[in-house]
């Protein structure tokens, strides 16, 4: 894989954050946002990255390839709260490097890291189940129809108080 240079994303990044987003996904959710029913929202998502990257307390860093973003994590204080890699990097390692980046940056402010995963991601799941996530049990919808369940997951062996 090599050294990875992370960058921390800004303003000007929103579209293809959002692009990258629409890459993984097609190819990582098709069965579960079929893209006949339910096309990807495109204006939605980039006015998502767009007051995302306007947050304070959110970090999105991520890795430039030679066309167009390879890897992102979204982060704030307590929270993974988005990752997207390019399917092309697939199984390289940048998905748990990046993870890794927002995990040390929310413990070294003594919070328990946690997430929010589709039910259906399987491969998401497996890759946090790997380094060491599980699921506390607690559900929610997702924001995007068709309304998947979601599953929040901790750090395995941190507090979950």
């Amino acid at each position: 894989m090599g050294v990875l240079s992370f960058r921390t994303a800004t303003a000007a990044d929103a579209e293809a954050l959002r692009d990258l987003e629409q890459v993984a996904n097609l190819a990582a959710l098709g069965h579960v946002f079929d893209a006949r029913e339910f096309p990807f929202p495109a204006q939605a998502v980039l006015d998502r990255w767009r007051a995302v990257l306007a947050e304070q307390s959110v970090t999105v860093d991520a890795v430039d390839g030679p066309s167009g973003l390879v890897v992102l994590a979204a982060s704030d204080r307590t929270t993974l709260r988005h990752l997207a890699v390019h399917p092309e990097w697939w199984g390289r390692g940048v998905g748990s490097a990046a993870v890794d980046r927002a995990v040390t940056r929310i413990r070294a402010r003594g919070v328990v890291p946690r997430l929010w995963c589709l039910v259906d991601n399987e491969r998401a799941l497996a890759l946090y189940r790997r380094l060491g996530w599980d699921a506390t049990g607690a559900e929610r919808q997702a924001e995007w129809p068709p309304y998947p369940t979601e599953i929040e997951m901790v750090l395995q062996g941190s507090d979950r108080e």
